[in-house]
């Protein structure tokens, strides 16, 4: 095992001094020695397995070795001191930096995730080895998954999603991105991942047959013009087809460039030449066009890429790069590693890694864990716009970025100075979407009253956000302090308490420490300016007041001083919880139907929206204190919509025999939409009238029993 680390190792560092290796490596051996994985094999393996990930991103021998030893302090009776006497004060900060990092579960509990977070990027910012070294760890980790009970296995592909592969993302390590999105989609919707594994590889002999054609051709015109290029087919990812499937709404069918062509070249030169060769070959398709080239990713990534209607009239991707950006595109980050073979620091690497800078500035402001989260998530996940300044200078955006946002990338002041914009010469308003390729020019006056509390909800970046709530907090302190006083005061009362019941001097003690402020001002300023909700503070107080009392206590009508008496029959189909005579709509996007379990949710203005307990725009909700208990009432006697799909063979007389069902079971049709597709199969989508889920389970029994029906379900 060790040679072939070693082995690999000399493959790009052939004067490095491996003694420490093999050092290590013995260390970790004996350190571990009456360890198993849960597959049976030696513990050894894991950690030699990492070493081995991190030799594959060529990183430095100190690196390597901490991957060794990562799980020697959290794991074995060895201490931090014992590693730094044995391997010095470097690797022991590694192995120390990752150690903190071991026992983050990333549970439920959102502040407990945050928390765990902030530990993380605070290791990110002291050494970016550490969060290497856990990319790694975590990478083999999902290799050998299989062995966890499958209720983990979820859990830690789900985390892997939604935390380390953006990372992996952030650092532009596409080596390691792509496989742990791929192998979180495998354990997250298996049925989803091996249905489209099967699909692709059906049609792949017939995508490998059309890019050989597209390369054969390529290479002739290229040698014909001089240009000296390697050409290369790339399957996409599994997870990127199923993204695609997904946030596009399309059937694999739909889909067609499952593998892209790849040109690599010597020289930025050669990457144009080759773009105007591949041009006159074939037709592009507009808006498909994207130069990364001079305006890089902010994860470096660097290429051009461009679509066109190849031999076939099929479309087809072309990415064209250089052989430097191509290693920068799949080992991100650790392709300008400033540590390597000691190298010394760059202000090139430094700038490469603002976006951490930012983000570790700001994590001090955010006492509320979900914002914190909000925020993590915006510069990890984000797709990007890229605008110019007056002078020409690229600033990168994330996207539906405003002129707001664009002016606090600039600098603190000219936000809060911003009174308006221009894009491209002309006034736009400041709630305006920047595009690729927008000249911004931002209007300030020394008169400014600065930024609105309304701006909050029209920036797309946390930079922005946090910035105009630091200049809130600031200068309008005594406002926010009466502000959320009555925020708070209000919210008590809507929830049937009265102040006197909650806010006691031990409970609000407890409150304040847990969210760092220095006095109860404080506390209700950030309620006031919006870095605390009211729930955050009255969830804690119920739960103080619960423990003594016993129970919560029982909502109560305000107005008239007693207890609110069973609500009266609803003419709505719905009883709400606490409410009377409330406007009610039921929501478009999930169709709840009586059966369904449900959850309201109070708008702004237009009463109650009802919506299905699994709604994802629900699961999404920003504002849980808005959500309300609601049940159906026993007699109903409308009609409620629900959407059902239909996917079937494709032949004479379906569609007929499905109305005839709809007929005969006297349901309702309301709307009705078929398309076919290549394969001979066709999706029907059908809106119906009906007065239960029993209803609707009933009918798409009968529909699945027509001949020829693959499936139906409620969608």
């Amino acid at each position: 095992m060790i040679d072939i680390l070693k082995d690999k190792i000399k493959e790009y560092y052939k004067e490095a001094d491996l003694s420490i290796i093999d050092e290590a490596y013995y260390f970790a051996k004996e350190a571990h020695k009456n360890q198993k994985r849960l597959s049976g094999e030696d513990y050894i393996t894991h950690p030699f397995s990492v070493a081995l990930i991190l030799a594959d991103l060529q990183l430095d021998i100190q690196t390597i070795a901490a991957g060794i030893l990562h799980d020697v302090v959290e794991d074995t009776s060895y201490t931090y001191e014992d590693i730094k006497n044995k391997f010095g004060e470097e690797i022991a900060g590694l192995v120390d930096g990752v150690t903190k990092l071991g026992k983050l579960d990333f549970v439920s509990k959102e502040e407990q995730q945050a928390e765990n977070l902030r530990k993380m990027l605070i290791a990110m910012a002291r050494d970016i080895r550490v969060i290497l070294i856990k990319l790694a760890d975590r990478l083999h980790n999902m290799r050998t998954i299989k062995h966890m009970p499958a209720e983990k296995q979820r859990a830690k592909a789900q985390e892997t999603l939604e935390i380390f592969a953006p990372i992996a993302h952030r650092l532009g390590i596409s080596k390691i991105k792509w496989e742990l999105e791929d192998l979180s989609l495998r354990y997250i919707n298996p049925e989803g991942y091996y249905d489209l594994v099967k699909k692709v590889s059906r049609k792949r002999k017939e995508r490998e047959e059309y890019i050989k054609d597209v390369i054969q051709t390529l290479k002739e015109k290229l040698t014909e013009m001089g240009l000296n290029a390697d050409i290369q087919g790339r399957p996409k990812h599994f997870y990127s087809i199923y993204r695609k499937m997904v946030y596009k709404n399309k059937t694999f069918d739909q889909i067609y460039d499952l593998t892209a062509v790849r040109i690599i070249v010597n020289s930025i030169r050669d990457c144009y030449a080759v773009l105007g060769v591949v041009h006159t070959l074939w037709k592009p398709i507009p808006g498909r066009f994207k130069d990364y080239i001079a305006m890089p990713k902010a994860n470096m990534y660097q290429s051009l890429h461009t679509t066109v209607i190849g031999p076939k009239g099929e479309p087809v991707e072309i990415q064209i790069r250089t052989w430097e950006m191509h290693r920068t595109s799949e080992y991100g980050i650790a392709a300008h590693w400033k540590y390597k073979l000691g190298k010394t620091s760059t202000d090139d690497f430094d700038r490469k890694l603002t976006w951490l800078r930012q983000l570790m500035e700001m994590q001090g402001d955010l006492k509320d864990s979900k914002e914190f989260m909000e925020t993590l998530k915006i510069d990890l996940f984000t797709d990007e716009v890229f605008v110019f300044t007056p002078k020409g200078d690229v600033v990168n955006l994330p996207k539906g970025a405003t002129p707001i946002d664009f002016a606090y990338t600039i600098h603190s002041a000219v936000g809060n100075q911003c009174v308006g914009a221009k894009i491209n010469n002309k006034i736009v308003p400041l709630d305006y979407q920047l595009q690729n390729g927008d000249i911004v020019e931002i209007l300030t006056s020394a008169n400014s009253n600065g930024p609105s509390r309304d701006w909050l909800n029209i920036v797309k970046s946390s930079q922005a956000r946090n910035k105009i709530k630091q200049w809130i907090r600031k200068e309008k302190r005594e406002e926010n302090i009466q502000k959320g006083k009555e925020i708070l005061e209000k919210e008590i009362r809507r929830q049937g308490y009265q102040y006197s019941d909650l806010f006691r001097t031990e409970w609000i003690e407890k409150i304040l420490k847990r969210f760092h402020f220095n006095s109860i001002e404080d506390m209700y300023s950030a309620v006031g300016y919006g870095g605390l909700t009211a729930h955050q503070v009255i969830v804690r107080l119920k739960e103080d007041y619960n423990k003594i009392y016993g129970k919560p206590k029982e909502f109560m009508n305000i107005k008239q001083g007693k207890k609110n008496k069973k609500n009266k029959k609803e003419t709505t189909g719905v009883r709400i919880q606490g409410f009377n005579n409330m406007a009610v709509r039921y929501s478009k996007c999930c169709n709840p139907v009586p059966g369904d379990k449900i959850i309201g949710y109070i708008t702004k203005g237009r009463g109650i929206s009802i919506h299905r307990a699994d709604c994802i725009n629900i699961t999404n909700l920003k504002e849980p204190e808005r959500i309300v208990s609601v049940s159906w009432v026993n007699d109903i006697k409308e009609n409620y919509h629900a959407e059902i799909q239909i996917r079937a063979r494709d032949q004479q007389g379906l569609i007929s025999k499905v109305s005839g069902l709809l007929l005969e079971s006297k349901i309702p049709l309301t709307a009705m939409n078929a398309r076919s597709t290549k394969d001979q199969l066709i999706y029907i989508n059908l809106i119906i009238e009906v007065k239960s889920t029993e209803e609707v389970n009933k009918l798409l029994k009968n529909i699945r029993r027509i001949k020829g029906v693959l499936s139906a379900h409620r969608l």
